[in-house]
């Protein structure tokens, strides 16, 4: 038996998130166009008689600029702290190879390293021998494999290699274990995506969503959560002219939870302002950022 903690590392939008869904095969981690959509560390169980991978998709490396932000990178040396293996991602499209290799080497980890360079779907020939070569000179890389997450192109391939540096071990979790989260954490992560899907700019990095309520009944689910923003301005664009935008982002995020639980449920989502709670230490351990 094998079994061990596989972490993602990379910079936002690498493909981190992709990635583990793709691998574990449902839908853990949210997924958006927009950099740093991961705030938390997520973590996915794929096992059978044979092995137990637990797998970790961390925020999106970046240099914190909120009390938010430090939280994330905790999240990511935290996870560099307990890997047995990890998996640095690489965007194909990303032409900065020197600077993303300065960023590798700089996570110094002691563990074996798999390079994945992710979105082979989007490059040509040229640029996937270019950057495999490139980052197979490199000292920290056991292995290095191109993938498309988003197709699932290479998976399998990519498991094979990552059972191959996997510890002897036994399993850390029961078999029927998916995570170790509670619901109610995927149903905020759920409607914090339709958020990043239905507000530009700025919007979806000023907001949190906290489940206040989450009651089951015979035929229902019943859930009531909070939309935290920073300023009075970002709760008139949420809620929408006449109500229009919130009664949006509730439908389609209702639909999307019905999906994920299996279940009818009726959501009633409200907008609360909290000034600079990015920045707050009480209020992000309110919302979960521990």
């Amino acid at each position: 038996m094998k079994a061990g903690f596989v972490n993602i590392f990379g910079k936002p939008n690498a493909g981190k998130s992709t990635l583990l869904n793709a691998i574990i095969g449902e839908k853990l981690a949210i997924v958006s166009p927009k950099v740093q959509t991961t705030r938390h560390r997520i973590k996915g169980f794929l096992t059978t008689n044979d092995y137990q991978v637990i797998f970790s998709d961390t925020p999106g490396i970046i240099e914190p600029r909120y009390k938010l932000h430090e939280k994330m990178m905790l999240a990511v040396k935290n996870a560099l702290e307990d890997a047995d293996v990890a998996l640095l991602i690489h965007d194909l499209k990303d032409k900065d190879l020197r600077g993303v290799d300065e960023l590798f080497e700089s996570l110094r980890l002691k563990v074996p390293v798999i390079v994945v360079c992710n979105k082979s779907d989007a490059v040509d020939r040229d640029t996937i021998e270019n950057t495999t070569r490139f980052f197979s000179e490199r000292q920290y890389g056991k292995e290095v494999i191109c993938v498309s997450a988003k197709k699932g192109t290479n998976t399998d391939k990519l498991l094979s290699l990552i059972l191959k540096y996997l510890p002897q071990g036994e399993p850390f979790y029961s078999a029927d274990d998916m995570t170790d989260l509670p619901t109610r954490f995927f149903v905020s992560e759920i409607i914090r995506e339709k958020i990043y899907e239905l507000f530009e700019d700025e919007i979806p990095y000023h907001t949190a969503v906290i489940v206040q309520e989450f009651k089951e009944k015979s035929t229902l689910i019943k859930i009531r959560a909070e939309v935290i923003v920073n300023r009075e301005t970002q709760k008139g664009i949420i809620l929408g002219e006449k109500g229009s935008m919130i009664k949006k982002l509730g439908t389609i995020s209702r639909e999307e939870i019905e999906k994920f639980l299996q279940s009818k449920v009726f959501l009633e989502l409200f907008v609360k302002v909290k000034p600079k709670w990015r920045d707050n230490e009480f209020h992000l351990k309110e919302y979960g950022y521990n």
